[in-house]
C-alpha cells in the first residue's frame, strides 16, 4: 500500500495480562478488520500467570499469514511499561493502543485513522463519552473518575477533551519525538496526554463503542490509580520539562 498523508503503516500494541478468555478473539477482530494502510500487531504479555502468552503462540502457529510480535515481561511490569516496550519495537508510521479485555471494538479504528489520513491530524482520541453522558456498560465509579479525570485535565491544560482516559490514542509517531515516559502503569494515559498537550499538539477526538466488564470479568483497574492519575496531572502541569 501506498502511503497517505504521510502514514503507510499502522502499529497496534496489545499490551495483556492474564486475559486467556477474550486474547485470541481480540487478535482475530483485530485481523478480520479492514484497515486503509498496511499494519501490524505487537503483543505484550505483562508476564501473565494463565494461558494468554500460550494462546498468542498458538495464533501464530495456525495464522501464519500475518503473525504477531509477541513480546513478554520477565516479570509482571505493568500496562504502561508494556506499552513503552511496545513502542520501541513499533515500525508504523502511527501508533495505537488495543486492550486484550474487548472493551473496545477494533472495528472503530480505521474511523479513528480518517482525521490522520485525509486532514493530517497528529494525534485521534477515540472517545466512550463523545455525544453521550454515560456509556453503555460502564461502572457508575468509573464514569465518574473518568469525568473527573477529564475535566481535571481541561482545566490545568486548557483542553477541551471528553474523555482522557480512552485505552484508543492514534498518536503519529513524529508527534512522539522529543516525548519520554516513565510511567508503568494505567498513569500512561494522562502522562501521555499532558506531554502531548504540552508539546502544542492538537488532539481531535471521535466516538467509538464501548462494552464495559466488571472487576469479576477480569478489569485492573483500582481506585488507588484514581488517585495516581490525578498526581500525574499535577507533575506534568507544574514541570517545566516535555519530557
Amino acid at each position: 500500500m501506498s502511503s497517505v498523508n504521510g502514514i503507510k503503516k499502522l502499529s497496534i500494541i496489545i499490551p495483556a495480562y492474564n486475559e486467556a478468555k477474550t486474547i485470541r478473539k481480540v487478535v482475530e477482530k483485530v485481523l478480520a478488520t479492514a484497515f486503509p494502510v498496511e499494519f501490524e500487531i505487537i503483543l505484550v504479555d505483562d508476564h501473565s500467570e494463565d494461558r494468554t502468552f500460550k494462546i498468542a503462540q498458538l495464533l501464530n502457529e495456525r495464522l501464519p499469514q500475518h503473525p504477531v510480535v509477541i513480546l513478554r515481561n520477565e516479570v509482571n511490569r505493568g500496562k504502561g511499561y508494556s506499552i513503552r516496550r511496545g513502542m520501541q519495537s513499533a515500525t508504523g508510521d502511527a501508533i495505537i493502543i488495543q486492550d486484550a479485555d474487548f472493551e473496545y471494538e477494533p472495528s472503530d479504528i480505521p474511523a479513528l485513522l480518517a482525521p490522520m489520513l485525509r486532514d493530517g491530524a497528529q494525534v485521534v482520541f477515540g472517545s466512550r463519552f463523545y455525544g453521550r453522558f454515560w456509556p453503555k456498560g460502564m461502572a457508575l465509579p468509573n464514569m465518574v473518575a473518568n469525568r473527573f479525570l477529564t475535566v481535571l485535565t481541561n482545566l490545568l491544560f486548557g483542553c477541551r477533551l471528553t474523555d482522557m482516559e480512552t485505552c484508543y490514542k492514534l498518536i503519529r509517531r513524529d508527534a512522539l519525538s522529543g516525548i519520554e515516559l516513565s510511567t508503568q502503569r494505567f498513569d500512561f494515559e494522562p502522562e501521555i496526554t499532558c506531554k502531548l498537550v504540552k508539546k502544542g499538539v492538537r488532539i481531535v477526538e471521535r466516538p467509538i463503542g464501548y462494552a464495559g466488564r466488571t472487576a469479576s470479568e477480569g478489569k485492573k483497574i483500582k481506585a488507588r490509580d484514581f488517585f495516581i492519575a490525578i498526581r500525574v496531572l499535577f507533575q506534568n502541569r507544574f514541570c517545566q520539562k516535555t519530557a
